[in-house]
């Protein structure tokens, strides 16, 4: 690659040194922010040597490299003026974006509460169908019981909430929780369901009820966040430990009492009533609308801001009207790239596009969409025409969505168990059909050959190559971490799901730290430490990579044990990480293992699936058949 000019074209085709704020890179892309990324040719900037692609993340345009990363941007920086402080350095001590703040916020706190959410959902939508079918009673104590078990999160979700809240605001989770459960308190909520008329010290205090409400709480935690700060430094450093928290109960409880629960519940009634209407109302055009748009939203990253509403109107109404349109527009999405598959003549686009069409049924969309539909631009329209399609039909047979599920495919149906549920199944053909039939007759300029990422004739020339350096045939990693083994589809980053960077796997891990795959050299370990080179004793270049999108947190819960150029055993700790901490940021831990040097090998192949340790065998190259 020719540094200089694959610089300067980049320079050029995101709309010049002037349209850029800052930029920064990771291990395998550049990261602009951009005053207007409309000034972006990202066709041409697609089509630049060195470059494997574009995406389009949050406000960040991020143009993705590959291992030349650093040297792209050290380029860069030398024929530009542009600043290489990260956004950090840049924003400290400036206003940040109200708006993203907010979504930032949104995210950060109903992220880490959905595992809690979606196992109890499930449980509810296993009980629904037992129900239904006749094969348990709403009598009996199993019933119950496990009733219990899948209605727990959802009625004290304010204290989830709470714990989740004070972790994302910087105040203690365990004050906040008290806070929750105190709204929640039995006696209370006797008191507020009486009729009567309520003071506190001769306030009046409105009936409200927290149990499964979701604005109160995020209100009463973020004024508490406040008030715990302020009683902090205030407080002598021997006393805050009864104190602190003592006050911070004191005054954030009858507050929330008397003012922001009444406040937070009227919000949430008016959101309620809101989306509602819009649906009574709007009837097919309604569903037609969001079906159509959502996979935009999902881009502009506004998607978050749908979180509390959607999760108030299941937890005060039994169902939502909008999380339906997300599974239609990711539908939609894969009908799009499987109109790829069926159209491209290109085998390797092909491939690409059939197995994006499937991580996007099982609902994981951005490879489809980033990797396939958008790139190829016609097929994202015909991909949003399904989803509005499929949008329109739930709106028009009234489909409601009753559970969440944490999954926005065919593994998340169970989620409409309900009265409508036929219907629902329904609804998955129809937009996915919808959304192939638009994309196939639209069409779209297929990916040249010469742009396909393995040749039939290159990968010849390799083997030869490979075969005449009498480099050995097979080669075995270890596993880096200790957790379950995910195919690279699974993860949800079009830069890894697609291959644009090499083939391999992932893991979820189990416990924070990575250890070396195999005996070689530490090529590169990133500043932010999220990120590992190695090149193997016998040549293969691995890339393992700790979360998505974890570069933003700069090193933060990370601790580096090597550095550049050191010499590492299979089994040597080269990270080591805070899972949790991470976890409540927001970041999916999820860790792709990639050979970045894919080319030399006739194949990569995982050793095995499921749980594994960092002592088991994990990847297996083959150069030659033999």
């Amino acid at each position: 690659m020719d540094y200089n000019k694959t610089s300067k074209e980049i320079l050029e085709l995101v709309g010049g040194e002037k349209n850029i704020q800052h930029v920064i890179h990771c291990m395998t892309r550049l990261r602009f922010n951009l005053y207007d990324n409309s000034k972006v040719d990202r066709d041409k900037l697609e089509k630049v040597p060195g470059v494997l692609g574009a995406n389009v993340s949050g406000d960040q345009f991020q143009v993705i490299i590959g291992n030349d990363v650093s040297k792209v941007y050290n380029v860069i920086l030398e024929i530009s003026g542009i600043d290489g402080r990260s956004k950090a350095q840049q924003t400290s001590g400036k206003k940040k974006n109200v708006l993203n703040s907010i979504f930032d916020v949104i995210s950060g706190v109903f992220t880490p509460i959905l595992p809690a959410i979606a196992g109890a959902g499930m449980i509810k939508g296993l009980l629904a169908v037992a129900l239904t079918f006749g094969w348990i009673s709403s009598n009996s104590q199993t019933y119950i019981i496990l009733n219990a078990i899948g209605d727990g999160a959802y009625y004290f979700i304010p204290i989830l909430l709470a714990v989740s809240a004070a972790r994302k605001f910087g105040s203690n989770p365990y004050v906040a929780a008290a806070i929750g459960a105190a709204i929640l308190h039995p006696t209370l909520t006797q008191l507020l369901g009486s009729g009567k008329e309520i003071s506190l010290i001769g306030l009046p205090v409105t009936a409200v009820t927290y149990a499964s409400s979701v604005i109160p709480i995020l209100l009463a935690i973020w004024i508490s966040s406040y008030v715990e700060k302020w009683i902090d430094r205030i407080i002598p450093p021997a006393l805050k430990l009864i104190l602190v928290p003592t006050f911070t109960l004191l005054i954030v409880v009858p507050v929330t009492l008397i003012m922001v629960g009444p406040l937070g519940a009227i919000i949430g009634n008016w959101l309620s009533m809101g989306v509602g209407t819009f649906f009574e109302h709007g009837g097919i055009f309604a569903g037609l609308l969001l079906g159509g748009t959502w996979s935009l939203i999902i881009m502009t990253g506004m998607h978050y801001a749908f979180n509390p509403i959607m999760m108030n109107n299941i937890t005060q109404n039994g169902y939502d009207h909008l999380f339906p349109s997300m599974f239609m527009a990711n539908m939609g999405q894969a009908g799009g790239a499987f109109a790829v598959f069926l159209k491209s003549k290109n085998k390797s686009f092909k491939s690409l596009a059939l197995s994006t069409s499937v991580s996007a049924l099982m609902g994981i969309t951005e490879p489809a969409m980033y990797g396939v539909n958008m790139r190829l631009k016609k097929p994202f329209i015909g991909a949003l025409i399904g989803g509005a399609i499929g949008g329109a039909y739930y709106s028009a047979v009234g489909v409601k969505y009753f559970i969440v599920g944490g999954n926005f495919g065919l593994p998340g149906i169970a989620s409409f168990i309900g009265p409508k549920f036929l219907y629902a199944i329904i609804g998955f053909p129809l937009a996915f059909i919808a959304g192939t039939i638009a994309a196939f007759i639209f069409g779209f300029e297929d990916v040249e050959g010469e742009k396909e990422l393995n040749t039939s004739s290159n990968k010849e020339n390799e083997d030869r190559d490979v075969k005449s350096e009498g480099i050995v045939a097979v080669e075995e990693l270890y596993s880096p971490l200790k957790g379950e083994v995910k195919a690279l589809n699974e993860v949800n980053d079009a830069v890894f799901s697609t291959g644009l960077m090499g083939k391999g796997a992932a893991i979820y891990p189990e416990e924070g730290k990575v250890v070396s795959p195999v005996s070689g050299v530490i090529t590169t370990i990133f500043k932010t430490k999220h990120a590992i080179g190695i090149t193997s004793d016998n040549g293969a270049e691995i890339l393992i990579h700790v979360g998505l999108d974890t570069v933003q947190l700069e090193g933060k819960y990370f601790t580096a044990h090597v550095k550049d150029g050191d010499v590492v055993n299979a089994g040597d700790t080269l990270v080591t990480f805070d899972m949790e901490a991470i976890r409540e940021e927001g970041y999916d831990l999820i860790t792709p293992v990639i050979i970045t040097n894919q080319d030399r090998y006739l194949s990569i192949s995982p050793a095995k699936e499921g749980k594994i340790d960092i002592k088991e065998k994990f990847l297996v190259l083959h150069i030659s058949e033999g």
